[in-house]
């Protein structure tokens, strides 16, 4: 059986990461998982042909496929401050004499990836719904190509390419914590509100009996555990950068739908 992992940066990271996790829910299950990196963009086509009956993906994809195709919630990330759940922010650099949402008009801006939850979506919401309209009050704005989408973006506002930025209110965390950025570098103009972070999903179709197995190999997975992988020990969690797993209710994710809706992205998209 195959589980759909959306690429974060590349397909070689995504099953460096995601390949001992595989390991343990086989082990755990006693079913034989195959991990499948998928495209984010593809992500959607990929599992409406059938390619893979288990999704791990953000959780605006999460609520694409339960619109389209009744996917089942089964456990949502840990990761950072926030645990299974995650912000978008609007940062500037600070000093720069931006200070406040009403500052964006005429303002060079960079976001993250155009389906990413708290790299786009939150930011184009927030926004809105504060009367600022990127595709109009914008001098212009960008996404960067390539891997690393969400530190190009702060590295982008921090070398002055633009003046102010999208950023993930996790990756902020991860990138001081790492020594990339200080808190002192930025300031923050706006935040979202939490959304859930990434998100494991079951086919409609899928027996029962077997999701629930999934679901409680994720919510008993801690620090410790580990699985052995061409003879080395490594432990599961570290590996995909999780400190944990959550069991969330659907209408959780309520708050992305109000988003998509306002933004006009799927699974509520209107050309």
């Amino acid at each position: 059986m195959k589980i759909g992992y959306m690429n974060c940066n590349s397909e070689a990271e995504t099953l460096t990461r995601f390949l001992p996790l595989t390991a343990y829910l086989s082990h755990y299950t006693g079913i034989d998982f195959e991990a499948v990196p998928v495209d984010t963009h593809e992500f959607a086509e990929r599992y409406a042909q059938g390619e893979f009956a288990l999704t791990h993906s953000n959780s605006l994809l999460y609520v694409q496929l339960k619109f389209d195709h009744d996917l089942q919630l089964l456990a949502a990330e840990k990761r950072g401050n926030f645990g299974s759940r995650s912000a978008g922010t609007i940062i500037a650099r600070k000093g720069s004499g931006i200070e406040k949402l009403t500052d964006l008009k005429d303002k060079r801006m960079v976001f993250g990836p155009m389906m990413a939850p708290t790299g786009y979506l939150a930011q184009y919401d927030l926004m809105l719904r504060n009367g600022i309209d990127p595709e109009r009050d914008l001098a212009y704005y960008a996404i960067p190509s390539g891997s690393f989408k969400h530190e190009k973006l702060v590295y982008g506002l921090y070398f002055g390419a633009f003046d102010v930025a999208a950023a993930p209110l996790l990756d902020l965390e991860v990138m001081t914590r790492e020594g990339k950025i200080t808190a002192d570098d930025f300031v923050i103009l706006g935040q979202s509100p939490l959304v859930p972070y990434c998100t494991f999903g079951a086919a409609a179709k899928l027996d029962p009996a077997v999701v629930e197995k999934v679901r409680r190999a994720l919510l008993e997975l801690t620090p410790e555990t580990t699985v052995d992988i061409a003879g080395e020990r490594i432990k599961v969690l570290k590996s995909a950068w999780i400190d944990g797993f959550e069991a969330l209710r659907d209408a959780e994710y309520d708050v992305v739908r109000d988003m998509a809706r306002l933004v006009n992205m799927p699974p509520y998209q209107e050309y």
